[in-house]
């Protein structure tokens, strides 16, 4: 037996861990600087887009163009997100590289000209796909491929919000609702922060919030965060039922792909037009942290519901996460009207527990807002996002996910494929 070979034996866990290291930071690197990329030309997108609305008129253009490109040249990858857990459940062939500059294009063209879309999506995409090429590169086996993976969601997440914690512990939870992937925690966690670090390497920045006053925690105040996280909850599930509804109605209605975003970009310019205003389309980030200040009326969200869901639904490309950040921000300074908890921090508690029911994962949205907000609002946050994932039953955004663990008081059919 060689030196390495019997050093390997005696120290098979060092081995292991210095290999998952490097790799977790290749992910990291890679996924990071793409992660600066798609922010930098996000940012330009919705700078253009706002100084000259007049190329909104080009939206139901641009998704055709869009459509074309995913139809003729792109059937592979336009799955997306749900490619990437069907892989992680089910390995088959590698991602292709392509699913990278494709959402990457796809998603600043419908910024660019007008759509409802966010940015996870993309950033999940493009490092979920580069992370699987190492799988090729280092001929790992399907168990390894199916961590590298994770890595690399986790890595995308991590770094375009800022948030590494929170994308460390998304990786793992969204695959499976109500189980974690422990074995992954270690690959996910070192590229998410090394795909954070890569980001701000690059002078890319992210948004900051803040809520200013979180009031001392009491029996009522419980009951209040309580009430608010079954509304989030439901809230999550008209977005994510609505939006899967219009998707399916497209599908059926229009059977030649590239004519269902232009469609739908008909639709959603003739609405901007019409209302004459941007505040719903594009990432709107201005109206969320308008309402982290002041109370927003209850429009604001059912209008970005309704803006999102067509965009989403006529296959725009982008992320479902900001919207919902937007919807759950503007429904929590919505509820401050008759909850007496701060707007702000009602806005915060909004902003991640509609996502955590439509996503199904509470225990990564609880962390990101002890990222973004602060440790203050931790419980506040944690009895909203919970009440908002057992609210959601077991609907969500990503229909490849799979339920380890029935929730209580929710079945479905889904839930007799449990394992």
């Amino acid at each position: 037996m060689s030196g390495n070979a019997k050093l390997f034996k005696n120290f098979p866990t060092l081995f292991i861990s210095i290999k998952w290291v490097l790799l977790a930071c290749l992910i990291g690197v890679f996924a990071g600087s793409a992660s600066a990329l798609f922010l930098v030309s996000l940012d330009w997108a919705t700078q253009f887009r706002e100084s000259h609305h007049w190329i909104i008129a080009l939206l139901p253009v641009a998704g055709f163009v869009i459509g074309c490109m995913y139809h003729y040249l792109g059937k592979d990858v336009e799955a997306g997100n749900n490619l990437l857990l069907e892989n992680i459940h089910q390995p088959a062939t590698i991602i292709p590289l392509k699913m990278a500059p494709f959402v990457l294009i796809g998603t600043v063209a419908t910024h660019l000209f007008g759509g409802s879309a966010g940015r996870e999506g993309t950033a999940l995409q493009m490092g979920g796909s580069i992370a699987d090429q190492f799988t090729r590169i280092f001929k790992l086996n399907s168990s390894d491929r199916k961590l590298v993976i994770i890595a690399g969601i986790a890595a995308g997440f991590g770094s375009v919000f800022g948030t590494p914690l929170a994308g460390a512990i998304f990786g793992i939870e969204v695959l499976v609702i109500g189980r974690l992937r422990y074995d992954a925690l270690v690959p996910a966690l070192i590229a998410s922060v090394v795909a954070d670090m890569t980001t701000r390497a690059w002078q890319v920045g992210h948004t900051h919030y803040q809520i200013p006053f979180v009031p001392e925690i009491s029996l009522v105040h419980i009951l209040y965060a309580v009430l608010a996280g079954c509304i989030f909850g439901i809230c999550s599930v008209a977005f994510s039922s609505l939006t899967h509804y219009i998707g399916s109605i497209f599908k059926s209605k229009v059977r030649f792909a590239p004519l269902r975003p232009l469609i739908g970009g008909s639709l959603v310019a003739l609405a901007v037009f019409g209302m004459d205003t941007t505040r719903y389309i594009g990432l709107g980030i201005p109206v969320i942290l308008q309402s982290f200040s002041e109370q927003l009326p209850a429009y604001d969200f059912v209008l970005k519901i309704l803006f999102t869901a067509v965009t989403l639904g006529a296959a725009f490309k982008g992320g479902e996460v900001t919207p919902l950040f937007f919807i759950g921000a503007t429904l929590g300074s919505f509820l401050s009207t008759f909850i007496p908890l701060p707007t702000a921090l009602l806005a915060g508690m909004g902003f991640v527990a509609v996502f955590a029911g439509a996503a199904n994962t509470p225990l990564a949205c609880t962390i990101m807002a002890i990222e973004l907000f602060g440790s203050s609002c931790g419980i506040y946050v944690a009895l909203a996002c919970i009440t908002a994932y057992f609210f959601s039953g077991h609907r969500g955004i990503y229909t490849a996910q799979r339920i380890g663990r029935p929730k209580p008081l929710s079945y479905d059919w889904r839930a007799r494929k449990s394992f």
